[in-house]
Parts: structure tokens; C-alpha cells; sequence
């Protein structure tokens, strides 16, 4: 097992003996408390990935300017000693559409929604179980490689999804999503007429039982959505809340 240190005090996990053949993945990982970065190496390690480690911004940003291509996924506490998670995010989706997750102890809209709105795939809570970001991991990851298989156009009133190009317009003018933005419209487009709940939504989503979901990306997810699509967003029309029931598109 190889344990290479390089500059600014991160540290280069390849445990190779731990890793699928198949799978190839590196994650960097950048987390100032030691103890929590600690015990997240050895969970994604043992969970067949191998791992660059930074403790703050710039030992971060460093790494990504020699190498951004050999991430498949980051993860990026929010709060760090040198400036924030933002930064990095900002880095990465400027160079590469790679997918990533925010660790964050701020756990309200405004936060989350910038972090969305830069392009960050999902967020998750501290304190949080690892099984759970472990899930979320492979989920995102899923989001990025899997093709999708739903027809070539859907028609859904004055929005038009084209799964072939990925691109979503509006009474004929494009439509910018982030990756779960538009995954969370292709379920519904998928799912005309059909009344949804939040736990549905949430398993197709993230590919894991409703419990180890925070429930609050979804309600933002659901608000971005009518906000970017909706022509009153405080009155919707295309994606309708069904009091008690969950959300439906379409008759």
C-alpha cells in the first residue's frame, strides 16, 4: 500500500489492494477537521477508491491546476480555514463537469441553494453516517455514466426535454440545469399523468432507501425546478403539488 505525501501537507491515497478492477475511481477529498478526514479516507478506501487528501483551499487548488482529470468525484467541506468549498467548486466546474458533493455543518436554503446553483451535485449534513454518503457517492457517479433511456423528446406544455442533446427548453429558448435538476424533470417527463410522492422521487433520484435522504434537497431541487420553468412559480401549473399525495406533471 502505497502512502505518498506531496506539498501543502495532503497526503496521496492508492490503496490498491482495496479496489475494484474495475472501477478506477479517485475521489479528492477536502476536509480541515483530521479526525472526520481521517475516518472518510479509510470508509472510501475501503470502499474501493482511492483518495487525494487537502486540508484547505490552497493545497487543494494547487492539485487540481497539476490535475483535475484524474477525479472522478469531489468532495468539498464548505467551511475551510482558508476560504470555502465555493471556490473549489467554482475550480472545478470551470475545467471539467465532474460531480460534487458539498460537506457542510450549514444546513439552511440560502447555503445549499448557492451551492446548487454553482453546480454542486448534492450536499449532505454533518453529523452524517457514512453508509449514507457512500450511497450518495455511488449514485452521483451514476447520474454522470449512465445514459439516459427515455424517449428522444418529451413535450410536457411549454417545456421540451431532449434526452438526446440533454438540453431543456422553454417556449423554444434553452433552459440551463445542473445534472439533478435535470435528472429530477426527466423522472416526471417520464412519469406524465402519474402521481408521485417525495419517497419515489427520492429513490429514483438517489437509488437508496428514502431514510438515508435528507428530504431538504428534494424541496429545493422542486423550487428550482418551478422557479426556471414555471411562468408563475408561486402558482404552478407544470409540476403540481398534490396536497398530501406528492407532485404530478401532466393529466
Amino acid at each position: 500500500m502505497g502512502n505518498h505525501t506531496i506539498s501543502n501537507g495532503e497526503n496521496y491515497f492508492n490503496h490498491e489492494s482495496n479496489r475494484k478492477d474495475d472501477l478506477h475511481m479517485e475521489i479528492l477529498l477536502v476536509e480541515d477537521d483530521k479526525t472526520i478526514a481521517s475516518g472518510l479516507e479509510y470508509s472510501l478506501q475501503q470502499d474501493g477508491y482511492s483518495t487525494v487528501l487537502c486540508h484547505d483551499v490552497a493545497s487543494a487548488q494547487k492539485v487540481l491546476a497539476e490535475d483535475v482529470d484524474q477525479f472522478a468525484l469531489c468532495l468539498f467541506d464548505l467551511q475551510l480555514p482558508d476560504g470555502s468549498g465555493y471556490e473549489l467548486c467554482k475550480m472545478v466546474k470551470g475545467r471539467r463537469d465532474i460531480p460534487v458533493i458539498f460537506l457542510t455543518v450549514i444546513d439552511d436554503e440560502v447555503n445549499v441553494v448557492m451551492g446548487l446553483d454553482m453546480g454542486a451535485d448534492d450536499y449532505i449534513t454533518k453529523p452524517f453516517r457514512v453508509r449514507e454518503l457512500l450511497s450518495r457517492i455511488k449514485s452521483v457517479l451514476r447520474r454522470y455514466q449512465k445514459p439516459s433511456q427515455a424517449r428522444a423528446i418529451i413535450d410536457i406544455d411549454h417545456v421540451r426535454i431532449n434526452t438526446l442533446e440533454g438540453k431543456v427548453h422553454k417556449n423554444g429558448a434553452e433552459i440551463s440545469l445542473t445534472a439533478l435538476e435535470y435528472r429530477l424533470l426527466l423522472i416526471f417527463g417520464s412519469h406524465i399523468g402519474q402521481v408521485l410522492t417525495r419517497n419515489q422521487l427520492l429513490e429514483q433520484i438517489w437509488d437508496v432507501a428514502g431514510d438515508f435522504v435528507n428530504d431538504n434537497t428534494l424541496t429545493v431541487y422542486i423550487k428550482r425546478l418551478r422557479e426556471k420553468l414555471e411562468d408563475d412559480p408561486g402558482h404552478p401549473t407544470l409540476i403540481k403539488t398534490v396536497r398530501g399525495l406528492g407532485y404530478k406533471v401532466g393529466d
